[in-house]
């Protein structure tokens, strides 16, 4: 059975947001442990843990962050 474009949208959109989590999660950690050096937390930020599913292509990725920034204003504004 083929998957619609809205599911894999969605499919997306929820990588993205356990790639987010998952990156909250590293910064949170590194805080916690007190290691507070510069460069560490700007390598966390600049290079966050990147959206992966084995379900997603490439441009379905590319896409759902088309649609994210488009629907997120702090998104448009960066």
């Amino acid at each position: 059975m083929r998957i619609s474009d809205k599911d894999r949208l969605i499919v997306a959109l929820g990588a993205q947001l356990r790639a987010e989590r998952q990156t909250r999660e590293a910064l949170a950690a590194v805080i916690g442990n007190g290691q507070l050096d510069r460069d560490v937390l700007l390598a966390i930020l600049e290079d966050p843990i990147p959206a992966s599913s084995q379900d997603l292509s490439h441009d379905d990725l590319v896409r759902a962050d088309a649609v994210s920034r488009s629907h997120h204003p702090r998104a448009r504004a960066a």
